[in-house]
Protein backbone atom coordinates (compact mmCIF):
# COMPACT_ATOMS: atom_id res chain seq x y z
CA UNK A 1 0.00 0.00 0.00
CA UNK A 2 1.59 3.26 -1.11
CA UNK A 3 0.63 6.90 -1.36
CA UNK A 4 2.08 9.74 -3.37
CA UNK A 5 1.15 12.18 -0.58
CA UNK A 6 -1.88 14.35 -0.05
CA UNK A 7 -2.89 17.96 -0.39
CA UNK A 8 -3.11 19.56 3.07
CA UNK A 9 -6.84 20.06 2.50
CA UNK A 10 -7.56 16.59 1.08
CA UNK A 11 -5.89 14.23 3.52
CA UNK A 12 -7.49 10.76 3.50
CA UNK A 13 -9.29 10.20 6.79
CA UNK A 14 -11.48 7.87 8.83
CA UNK A 15 -13.52 8.42 11.97
CA UNK A 16 -13.72 5.33 14.19
CA UNK A 17 -16.98 5.40 16.17
CA UNK A 18 -19.24 2.99 18.05
CA UNK A 19 -22.82 2.67 19.30
CA UNK A 20 -21.61 2.97 22.91
CA UNK A 21 -18.55 3.20 25.13
CA UNK A 22 -16.73 -0.08 25.69
CA UNK A 23 -17.31 -1.36 22.15
CA UNK A 24 -13.62 -1.45 21.20
CA UNK A 25 -13.00 1.94 19.55
CA UNK A 26 -9.56 2.38 21.12
CA UNK A 27 -8.40 -1.09 20.08
CA UNK A 28 -9.58 -0.68 16.49
CA UNK A 29 -8.48 2.94 16.06
CA UNK A 30 -5.04 2.40 17.59
CA UNK A 31 -4.63 -0.89 15.73
CA UNK A 32 -5.48 0.82 12.45
CA UNK A 33 -3.03 3.64 13.15
CA UNK A 34 -0.23 1.18 13.89
CA UNK A 35 -1.07 -1.17 11.01
CA UNK A 36 -1.05 1.63 8.44
CA UNK A 37 2.09 3.15 9.94
CA UNK A 38 3.82 -0.24 9.65
CA UNK A 39 2.99 -0.17 5.95
CA UNK A 40 4.94 3.06 5.53
CA UNK A 41 2.17 5.64 5.71
CA UNK A 42 2.57 8.76 7.82
CA UNK A 43 -0.51 8.63 10.06
CA UNK A 44 -1.99 11.58 11.94
CA UNK A 45 -3.78 10.49 15.15
CA UNK A 46 -6.78 12.35 16.60
CA UNK A 47 -9.29 11.88 19.41
CA UNK A 48 -12.76 13.40 19.76
CA UNK A 49 -13.37 15.04 23.14
CA UNK A 50 -11.16 16.15 26.03
CA UNK A 51 -9.58 12.75 26.84
CA UNK A 52 -5.79 12.77 27.29
CA UNK A 53 -5.20 9.04 27.75
CA UNK A 54 -6.12 7.58 24.35
CA UNK A 55 -3.93 10.14 22.50
CA UNK A 56 -0.94 8.80 24.45
CA UNK A 57 -1.48 5.37 22.90
CA UNK A 58 -2.10 6.97 19.50
CA UNK A 59 1.22 8.79 19.72
CA UNK A 60 3.08 5.55 20.44
CA UNK A 61 1.35 3.88 17.49
CA UNK A 62 2.19 6.61 14.98
CA UNK A 63 5.23 8.50 16.27
CA UNK A 64 3.26 11.75 16.08
CA UNK A 65 1.49 13.78 18.79
CA UNK A 66 -2.04 12.62 19.55
CA UNK A 67 -4.35 15.60 19.05
CA UNK A 68 -7.84 16.27 20.38
CA UNK A 69 -10.78 17.58 18.39
CA UNK A 70 -13.37 18.96 20.79
CA UNK A 71 -16.15 21.18 19.42
CA UNK A 72 -17.30 22.05 22.95
CA UNK A 73 -13.93 23.20 24.24
CA UNK A 74 -12.56 24.70 21.02
CA UNK A 75 -15.68 25.66 19.06
CA UNK A 76 -16.99 23.81 16.00
CA UNK A 77 -15.34 26.39 13.73
CA UNK A 78 -11.87 25.29 14.90
CA UNK A 79 -12.30 21.53 14.41
CA UNK A 80 -11.33 21.41 10.73
CA UNK A 81 -8.45 23.93 11.09
CA UNK A 82 -7.01 22.05 14.10
CA UNK A 83 -7.38 18.76 12.21
CA UNK A 84 -5.56 20.13 9.17
CA UNK A 85 -2.81 21.56 11.37
CA UNK A 86 -2.24 18.20 13.02
CA UNK A 87 -2.47 16.25 9.78
CA UNK A 88 -0.07 18.49 7.83
CA UNK A 89 2.35 16.35 5.83
CA UNK A 90 0.49 13.11 6.59
CA UNK A 91 -0.94 10.59 4.16
CA UNK A 92 -3.74 9.34 6.42
CA UNK A 93 -5.61 10.56 9.50
CA UNK A 94 -7.49 8.33 11.91
CA UNK A 95 -9.90 9.97 14.37
CA UNK A 96 -11.06 7.97 17.37
CA UNK A 97 -14.53 8.97 18.55
CA UNK A 98 -15.89 9.42 22.04
CA UNK A 99 -18.70 7.49 23.79
CA UNK A 100 -21.49 6.53 21.39
CA UNK A 101 -21.56 8.06 17.90
CA UNK A 102 -24.28 10.60 18.71
CA UNK A 103 -23.37 11.29 22.36
CA UNK A 104 -22.05 14.76 23.11
CA UNK A 105 -22.15 17.49 25.74
CA UNK A 106 -25.19 16.92 27.94
CA UNK A 107 -27.99 19.33 27.13
CA UNK A 108 -26.30 20.68 23.99
CA UNK A 109 -27.68 18.43 21.26
CA UNK A 110 -24.96 17.08 18.97
CA UNK A 111 -22.31 19.50 20.28
CA UNK A 112 -19.13 17.62 21.14
CA UNK A 113 -20.28 14.35 19.60
CA UNK A 114 -18.34 12.11 17.24
CA UNK A 115 -21.14 12.58 14.71
CA UNK A 116 -20.63 16.34 14.75
CA UNK A 117 -16.87 15.97 14.25
CA UNK A 118 -17.41 13.51 11.37
CA UNK A 119 -19.67 16.03 9.68
CA UNK A 120 -17.29 18.93 10.28
CA UNK A 121 -14.48 16.87 8.75
CA UNK A 122 -16.65 15.40 5.96
CA UNK A 123 -15.13 12.08 6.98
CA UNK A 124 -16.53 8.56 6.52
CA UNK A 125 -17.29 6.67 9.73
CA UNK A 126 -16.19 3.15 10.57
CA UNK A 127 -18.66 1.82 13.16
CA UNK A 128 -17.15 -0.60 15.69
CA UNK A 129 -19.86 -2.94 16.99
CA UNK A 130 -19.43 -5.24 19.98
CA UNK A 131 -21.03 -8.38 18.56
CA UNK A 132 -20.37 -10.64 21.55
CA UNK A 133 -24.06 -11.05 22.41
CA UNK A 134 -25.66 -10.45 19.00
CA UNK A 135 -26.52 -12.31 15.83
CA UNK A 136 -28.98 -10.98 13.18
CA UNK A 137 -29.96 -8.12 15.51
CA UNK A 138 -26.69 -6.46 14.58
CA UNK A 139 -28.26 -5.45 11.26
CA UNK A 140 -31.08 -3.56 12.98
CA UNK A 141 -28.59 -1.79 15.22
CA UNK A 142 -26.36 -0.72 12.34
CA UNK A 143 -29.33 0.25 10.17
CA UNK A 144 -30.58 2.53 12.93
CA UNK A 145 -27.21 4.25 13.31
CA UNK A 146 -26.75 4.58 9.56
CA UNK A 147 -30.17 6.17 9.04
CA UNK A 148 -30.43 8.36 12.16
CA UNK A 149 -28.54 11.33 10.67
CA UNK A 150 -28.09 11.40 6.90
CA UNK A 151 -25.28 13.92 7.32
CA UNK A 152 -23.15 11.16 8.84
CA UNK A 153 -21.77 8.68 6.30
CA UNK A 154 -21.18 5.25 7.80
CA UNK A 155 -18.82 3.63 5.35
CA UNK A 156 -18.67 0.24 6.99
CA UNK A 157 -18.58 -1.82 10.15
CA UNK A 158 -15.84 -3.52 12.11
CA UNK A 159 -17.26 -6.29 14.26
CA UNK A 160 -15.55 -6.80 17.60
CA UNK A 161 -15.45 -9.75 20.00
CA UNK A 162 -16.69 -12.24 17.42
CA UNK A 163 -16.89 -15.70 18.93
CA UNK A 164 -16.39 -18.12 16.03
CA UNK A 165 -16.35 -18.52 12.26
CA UNK A 166 -20.05 -19.46 12.41
CA UNK A 167 -20.83 -16.36 14.46
CA UNK A 168 -18.94 -14.19 11.95
CA UNK A 169 -20.84 -15.74 9.03
CA UNK A 170 -24.22 -15.01 10.64
CA UNK A 171 -23.23 -11.42 11.35
CA UNK A 172 -21.92 -10.86 7.82
CA UNK A 173 -25.06 -12.33 6.27
CA UNK A 174 -27.28 -10.03 8.32
CA UNK A 175 -25.23 -6.95 7.45
CA UNK A 176 -25.16 -7.90 3.77
CA UNK A 177 -28.97 -7.80 3.87
CA UNK A 178 -28.75 -4.34 5.45
CA UNK A 179 -26.40 -3.15 2.72
CA UNK A 180 -23.56 -2.14 5.07
CA UNK A 181 -20.07 -3.44 4.25
CA UNK A 182 -18.21 -5.44 6.89
CA UNK A 183 -14.64 -4.13 6.88
CA UNK A 184 -13.34 -6.35 9.63
CA UNK A 185 -14.19 -8.90 12.31
CA UNK A 186 -11.99 -9.14 15.40
CA UNK A 187 -12.09 -12.21 17.60
CA UNK A 188 -12.40 -12.07 21.37
CA UNK A 189 -8.90 -11.62 22.75
CA UNK A 190 -8.10 -10.97 26.40
CA UNK A 191 -4.60 -9.85 25.37
CA UNK A 192 -6.17 -6.68 23.97
CA UNK A 193 -7.49 -5.52 27.33
CA UNK A 194 -5.79 -2.40 28.69
CA UNK A 195 -5.48 -2.09 32.49
CA UNK A 196 -7.72 0.53 34.09
CA UNK A 197 -7.94 2.32 37.40
CA UNK A 198 -9.98 5.10 39.07
CA UNK A 199 -10.04 7.49 36.05
CA UNK A 200 -9.96 5.03 33.15
CA UNK A 201 -7.09 3.42 31.24
CA UNK A 202 -3.59 3.57 32.68
CA UNK A 203 -1.71 6.17 30.58
CA UNK A 204 0.87 4.93 28.08
CA UNK A 205 3.46 7.23 29.68
CA UNK A 206 3.33 5.06 32.82
CA UNK A 207 3.69 1.72 31.00
CA UNK A 208 5.54 2.41 27.76
CA UNK A 209 6.95 -1.09 27.24
CA UNK A 210 3.62 -2.78 28.00
CA UNK A 211 1.76 -0.18 25.92
CA UNK A 212 4.05 -0.81 22.96
CA UNK A 213 3.37 -4.56 23.22
CA UNK A 214 -0.38 -3.92 23.38
CA UNK A 215 -0.18 -1.70 20.28
CA UNK A 216 1.68 -4.41 18.38
CA UNK A 217 -0.98 -6.93 19.40
CA UNK A 218 -3.80 -4.58 18.32
CA UNK A 219 -2.07 -3.94 14.99
CA UNK A 220 -1.65 -7.69 14.44
CA UNK A 221 -5.37 -8.28 15.11
CA UNK A 222 -6.32 -5.50 12.71
CA UNK A 223 -3.97 -6.75 9.98
CA UNK A 224 -5.36 -10.28 10.31
CA UNK A 225 -9.02 -9.34 10.67
CA UNK A 226 -9.65 -6.13 8.69
CA UNK A 227 -9.66 -5.30 5.00
CA UNK A 228 -6.99 -2.62 5.01
CA UNK A 229 -7.30 -2.04 1.27
CA UNK A 230 -11.03 -1.32 1.63
CA UNK A 231 -10.41 0.93 4.63
CA UNK A 232 -7.70 2.82 2.71
CA UNK A 233 -10.11 3.28 -0.23
CA UNK A 234 -12.79 4.52 2.16
CA UNK A 235 -10.36 7.01 3.72
CA UNK A 236 -9.41 8.31 0.27
CA UNK A 237 -13.06 8.94 -0.55
CA UNK A 238 -13.16 11.87 1.89
CA UNK A 239 -13.45 15.14 -0.05
CA UNK A 240 -11.23 18.22 0.41
CA UNK A 241 -12.01 20.46 3.36
CA UNK A 242 -12.94 24.10 2.89
CA UNK A 243 -10.77 25.40 5.71
CA UNK A 244 -7.28 26.71 6.38
CA UNK A 245 -4.96 24.91 8.81
CA UNK A 246 -4.81 26.37 12.31
CA UNK A 247 -1.70 28.52 12.78
CA UNK A 248 -0.49 29.20 16.33
CA UNK A 249 1.54 32.23 15.26
CA UNK A 250 -1.46 33.82 13.58
CA UNK A 251 -3.62 33.03 16.62
CA UNK A 252 -1.20 34.66 19.06
CA UNK A 253 -0.51 37.67 16.83
CA UNK A 254 2.63 39.82 16.61
CA UNK A 255 5.04 39.27 19.49
CA UNK A 256 6.86 42.26 21.04
CA UNK A 257 10.61 42.34 20.41
CA UNK A 258 12.51 41.08 23.46
CA UNK A 259 16.05 40.35 24.47
CA UNK A 260 15.99 36.58 24.55
CA UNK A 261 13.07 34.23 24.96
CA UNK A 262 11.64 33.64 28.44
CA UNK A 263 12.04 30.02 29.51
CA UNK A 264 8.73 28.35 30.40
CA UNK A 265 9.25 25.11 32.28
CA UNK A 266 6.49 22.62 31.43
CA UNK A 267 5.97 19.60 33.69
CA UNK A 268 6.05 16.23 31.89
CA UNK A 269 6.79 12.59 32.64
CA UNK A 270 4.57 9.83 34.03
CA UNK A 271 2.92 11.97 36.74
CA UNK A 272 2.01 14.85 34.39
CA UNK A 273 1.31 13.30 31.01
CA UNK A 274 -1.91 15.20 30.23
CA UNK A 275 -1.05 17.96 27.76
CA UNK A 276 -2.54 19.28 24.54
CA UNK A 277 0.36 19.78 22.06
CA UNK A 278 -1.22 23.03 20.91
CA UNK A 279 -0.39 24.58 24.31
CA UNK A 280 3.33 24.18 23.73
CA UNK A 281 2.94 25.45 20.17
CA UNK A 282 1.10 28.55 21.40
CA UNK A 283 3.70 29.23 24.11
CA UNK A 284 6.46 29.03 21.51
CA UNK A 285 4.50 31.20 19.08
CA UNK A 286 4.08 33.77 21.86
CA UNK A 287 7.85 33.97 22.20
CA UNK A 288 8.69 31.43 24.89
CA UNK A 289 11.39 28.80 24.98
CA UNK A 290 9.65 25.68 26.31
CA UNK A 291 11.75 23.41 28.53
CA UNK A 292 10.26 20.13 29.76
CA UNK A 293 11.01 18.81 33.24
CA UNK A 294 9.96 15.67 35.12
CA UNK A 295 8.90 16.32 38.74
CA UNK A 296 9.54 12.65 39.52
CA UNK A 297 13.17 12.72 38.41
CA UNK A 298 14.53 16.27 38.06
CA UNK A 299 15.81 17.91 41.23
CA UNK A 300 15.91 21.43 39.79
CA UNK A 301 13.92 23.58 37.42
CA UNK A 302 15.38 24.11 33.93
CA UNK A 303 18.07 26.76 33.79
CA UNK A 304 16.71 30.28 33.48
CA UNK A 305 13.11 29.34 34.24
CA UNK A 306 10.87 32.41 34.29
CA UNK A 307 7.49 30.61 34.27
CA UNK A 308 6.10 27.19 35.16
CA UNK A 309 3.21 25.26 33.60
CA UNK A 310 2.00 22.15 35.44
CA UNK A 311 -0.78 20.37 33.58
CA UNK A 312 -2.84 17.26 34.23
CA UNK A 313 -1.97 13.72 35.16
CA UNK A 314 -2.03 11.43 38.17
CA UNK A 315 -0.11 12.96 41.09
CA UNK A 316 -2.28 10.92 43.47
CA UNK A 317 -0.75 7.74 42.03
CA UNK A 318 2.78 9.13 42.26
CA UNK A 319 2.37 11.17 45.46
CA UNK A 320 5.08 9.35 47.47
CA UNK A 321 7.67 9.78 44.70
CA UNK A 322 6.72 13.41 44.08
CA UNK A 323 6.96 14.08 47.79
CA UNK A 324 10.36 12.38 47.98
CA UNK A 325 11.79 14.85 45.44
CA UNK A 326 12.29 17.46 48.14
CA UNK A 327 14.78 19.55 46.19
CA UNK A 328 12.37 20.25 43.33
CA UNK A 329 9.42 20.87 45.66
CA UNK A 330 11.46 23.47 47.53
CA UNK A 331 12.62 25.07 44.28
CA UNK A 332 9.03 25.49 43.11
CA UNK A 333 7.92 26.80 46.51
CA UNK A 334 10.68 29.43 46.40
CA UNK A 335 10.24 30.29 42.72
CA UNK A 336 7.88 33.25 43.08
CA UNK A 337 7.35 33.73 39.33
CA UNK A 338 4.33 33.01 37.12
CA UNK A 339 2.80 29.55 37.54
CA UNK A 340 -0.18 28.12 35.62
CA UNK A 341 -1.49 24.83 36.96
CA UNK A 342 -4.53 22.72 36.16
CA UNK A 343 -5.97 19.68 37.91
CA UNK A 344 -2.90 17.55 38.69
CA UNK A 345 -0.88 20.75 38.75
CA UNK A 346 -3.25 22.20 41.32
CA UNK A 347 -2.74 19.13 43.53
CA UNK A 348 1.03 19.41 43.19
CA UNK A 349 0.98 23.01 44.44
CA UNK A 350 -0.98 22.40 47.68
CA UNK A 351 0.62 21.65 51.06
CA UNK A 352 -0.11 17.93 51.01
CA UNK A 353 -1.99 15.29 49.03
CA UNK A 354 -3.40 12.48 51.17
CA UNK A 355 -0.74 13.30 53.74
CA UNK A 356 2.19 13.35 51.29
CA UNK A 357 4.00 16.71 51.25
CA UNK A 358 3.64 18.66 48.03
CA UNK A 359 5.09 22.05 47.03
CA UNK A 360 3.19 24.21 49.50
CA UNK A 361 2.71 27.09 47.05
CA UNK A 362 -0.99 27.13 48.04
CA UNK A 363 -2.37 27.04 51.58
CA UNK A 364 -4.62 24.07 50.91
CA UNK A 365 -4.70 20.30 51.25
CA UNK A 366 -6.06 17.63 48.90
CA UNK A 367 -7.58 14.22 49.53
CA UNK A 368 -8.84 11.37 47.36
CA UNK A 369 -12.58 10.63 47.54
CA UNK A 370 -14.98 8.06 46.10
CA UNK A 371 -16.88 10.75 44.20
CA UNK A 372 -16.09 11.34 40.54
CA UNK A 373 -16.32 14.95 39.35
CA UNK A 374 -16.73 14.82 35.59
CA UNK A 375 -18.14 17.07 32.91
CA UNK A 376 -17.90 20.14 30.74
CA UNK A 377 -18.04 23.54 32.41
CA UNK A 378 -18.53 27.18 31.42
CA UNK A 379 -16.64 29.66 33.55
CA UNK A 380 -15.63 33.30 33.88
CA UNK A 381 -12.37 34.63 35.38
CA UNK A 382 -13.16 36.37 38.66
CA UNK A 383 -10.02 38.49 38.66
CA UNK A 384 -6.84 39.25 36.76
CA UNK A 385 -4.20 36.54 36.81
CA UNK A 386 -1.03 35.52 35.02
CA UNK A 387 -3.23 33.44 32.72
CA UNK A 388 -6.50 35.31 32.15
CA UNK A 389 -7.87 38.82 32.41
CA UNK A 390 -10.83 39.41 34.68
CA UNK A 391 -14.06 38.64 32.84
CA UNK A 392 -12.51 36.13 30.42
CA UNK A 393 -15.17 33.56 29.57
CA UNK A 394 -14.29 30.08 28.39
CA UNK A 395 -15.23 26.44 28.46
CA UNK A 396 -13.34 23.70 30.26
CA UNK A 397 -13.58 20.16 31.51
CA UNK A 398 -13.31 18.61 34.98
CA UNK A 399 -12.22 15.03 35.63
CA UNK A 400 -11.01 14.07 39.11
CA UNK A 401 -11.73 12.15 42.30
CA UNK A 402 -9.99 14.54 44.67
CA UNK A 403 -11.18 17.45 46.79
CA UNK A 404 -9.05 20.48 47.67
CA UNK A 405 -9.65 22.06 51.08
CA UNK A 406 -8.44 25.67 51.37
CA UNK A 407 -6.63 26.87 54.48
CA UNK A 408 -6.99 30.36 55.99
CA UNK A 409 -4.22 31.71 53.77
CA UNK A 410 -5.58 30.34 50.51
CA UNK A 411 -5.82 32.85 47.64
CA UNK A 412 -9.04 34.06 46.00
CA UNK A 413 -10.95 31.72 43.65
CA UNK A 414 -9.98 31.67 39.99
CA UNK A 415 -13.25 30.90 38.21
CA UNK A 416 -16.93 31.45 38.72
CA UNK A 417 -19.08 28.87 36.97
CA UNK A 418 -21.92 30.16 34.84
CA UNK A 419 -24.11 27.46 36.40
CA UNK A 420 -24.71 29.20 39.76
CA UNK A 421 -25.09 25.97 41.70
CA UNK A 422 -21.45 25.12 40.96
CA UNK A 423 -20.13 28.24 42.69
CA UNK A 424 -16.44 29.09 42.34
CA UNK A 425 -13.29 27.07 41.77
CA UNK A 426 -9.50 27.29 41.78
CA UNK A 427 -7.05 29.83 43.22
CA UNK A 428 -5.48 33.08 42.00
CA UNK A 429 -2.67 35.02 43.65
CA UNK A 430 -0.20 37.58 42.32
CA UNK A 431 1.70 35.09 40.17
CA UNK A 432 -0.25 31.83 40.46
CA UNK A 433 -3.29 30.53 38.60
CA UNK A 434 -4.31 27.04 39.77
CA UNK A 435 -7.55 25.27 38.95
CA UNK A 436 -9.18 21.89 38.36
CA UNK A 437 -10.43 23.14 35.00
CA UNK A 438 -8.78 21.65 31.90
CA UNK A 439 -8.86 24.27 29.13
CA UNK A 440 -7.86 24.00 25.46
CA UNK A 441 -5.89 27.18 24.82
CA UNK A 442 -6.65 27.17 21.10
CA UNK A 443 -10.10 28.53 22.00
CA UNK A 444 -8.50 31.46 23.86
CA UNK A 445 -4.94 32.06 22.55
CA UNK A 446 -4.71 35.16 24.74
CA UNK A 447 -3.98 32.78 27.64
CA UNK A 448 -0.64 31.80 26.12
CA UNK A 449 0.22 35.34 25.07
CA UNK A 450 -0.62 36.78 28.50
CA UNK A 451 1.33 34.08 30.34
CA UNK A 452 4.46 34.54 28.22
CA UNK A 453 4.26 38.32 28.67
CA UNK A 454 4.17 37.86 32.45
CA UNK A 455 7.07 35.42 32.24
CA UNK A 456 9.10 37.90 30.16
CA UNK A 457 8.39 40.65 32.69
CA UNK A 458 9.45 38.37 35.54
CA UNK A 459 12.68 37.47 33.74
CA UNK A 460 13.56 41.16 33.60
CA UNK A 461 13.02 41.76 37.33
Amino acid sequence: MTSAGSSPLAVPRLVVAAPASGSGKTTVATGLMAAFAERGLSVSPHKVGPDYIDPGYHALATGRPGRNLDPYLCGPERVAPLFLHGAAGCELAVVEGVMGLFDGASGHGELGSTAQVAKLLRAPVVLVVDAASQARSVAALVHGFASWDTGVRIGGVVLNRVGSDRHKAVLREALDEAGVPVLGALRRDDALRVPSRHLGLVPAAERRAEAARWIRAAAAQVRASCDLAALWALARSAPPLDAAPWDPAAEVGPVPSRTGRPVVAVAAGPAFSFAYPEHTELLEAAGAEVALFDPLADEALPAGTSGIVVGGGFPEVHAPALSANTALRKAIAAFGGPIAAECAGLLYLVRDLDGAEMCGVLDATAVMTERLTLGYREAVALGDSVLAAEGTRLRGHEFHRTVVRPGPGAPAPAWGFTAPERGTEGFVSANVHASYLHVHWSAEPSLARRFVERCAAWACV
